[in-house]
């Protein structure tokens, strides 16, 4: 009988797992998650050293987060069967056969992602086609888009400009219809649905940088200034998958993100978005550097300087 969690109870598991369900027959692979938008499933290597090699279900067990991602109904349904405290769903991008990429268009923080990207699309001459749009509890939206089948694009936080995140591949989109702690996520009204469009050349062009842009160059992938900056968010970028005496990604992220916010004052947050993109170029999954990064934020604001 799969494990449940008595300090959470099951919420509504019926209704995410019919919309996950649902999601499927279009040709969309899913994953269970929590009210925090974080995977359901807990990792079955969480009690590992640092430092061990990383499992993408390779062991065979469940709790990969997106690589547990299934169009297949009888594997959606033990998913969410061992996450009975699930309450959304996640859809993997790049996943054939739509190859979604997401964008995620943020509007909080004094941040405005749609005009930004109508500046994006004004300076590199093109055009964003009508596409299926759901709307976040915080009154942003996602884009929904697809790329060329065997195109990694790959995930990014700010990088094309302030308020654009991207997910690519092995990132997540929230479904429509998931519960989570700011509230309901929704399709738009009268969006366009699946098959979504394909990213505008120029963009995909934006979206993939280039090699030079790399973690051998030393510079972070987001810009920040201040040589305080610079530097966490280089040794970020140097970690390596077992890291030094024991010191890998998640670590190296974890402390850097403490110290950003322990001094960073208003910057802490724009740093945060560049420790996470450092992190997940250096191939920390996305949702474990997001959950990094605020684990360290709480962690700052229990211990002030």
């Amino acid at each position: 009988m799969p494990p449940t969690r008595p300090d959470r109870p099951p919420a509504e598991p019926t209704a995410a797992l019919g919309l996950a369900l649902a999601a499927a027959t279009r040709g969309l692979a899913v994953i269970p998650l929590s009210r925090t938008k974080l995977p359901a499933i807990r990792s079955p290597h969480r009690d590992e050293p640092p430092g061990a090699r990383r499992c993408r279900g390779e062991c065979g067990r469940i709790g990969h987060g997106v690589h547990d991602a299934t169009a297949d109904p009888e594997m959606i349904r033990s998913l969410f069967a061992a996450a009975p405290w699930a309450t959304g769903y996640g859809i993997a991008c790049g996943y054939p056969p739509h190859h979604l990429v997401g964008l995620d268009l943020d509007v909080k923080h004094d941040q405005d992602g749609p005009a930004a990207l109508q500046r994006l699309a004004d300076t590199h001459g093109f055009e964003l086609p009508p596409a299926p749009t759901v709307l976040t509890p915080s009154g942003g939206r996602h884009l929904w888009l697809t790329a060329p089948a065997g195109t990694a694009v790959p995930n990014s936080v700010g990088r094309l400009a302030s308020g654009i995140d991207v997910r690519g591949t092995g990132g997540y989109l929230v479904g429509p219809g998931s519960r989570t702690t700011g509230g309901t996520y929704a399709f738009a009204a009268d969006t366009p649905r699946l098959p979504a469009p394909a990213v505008p050349p120029p963009l995909l062009t934006l979206m993939r940088p280039a090699t030079s842009r790399s973690a051998a160059s030393g510079k972070p992938l987001v810009p920040v200034s201040g040589k305080r900056a610079v530097g966490l968010v280089s040794f970020v970028l140097d970690a390596t998958p077992n890291g030094k005496n024991g010191t890998g990604r998640n670590d190296r992220l974890y402390w850097a993100a403490c110290r950003a916010y322990e001094t960073g004052g208003r910057d802490a947050d724009g740093i945060a978005a560049a420790l996470i993109e450092a992190a997940v170029h250096v191939g920390l999954p996305e949702a474990e550097a997001r959950a990094t990064v605020a684990s360290a934020a709480r962690s700052a604001r229990r211990s002030p300087v």
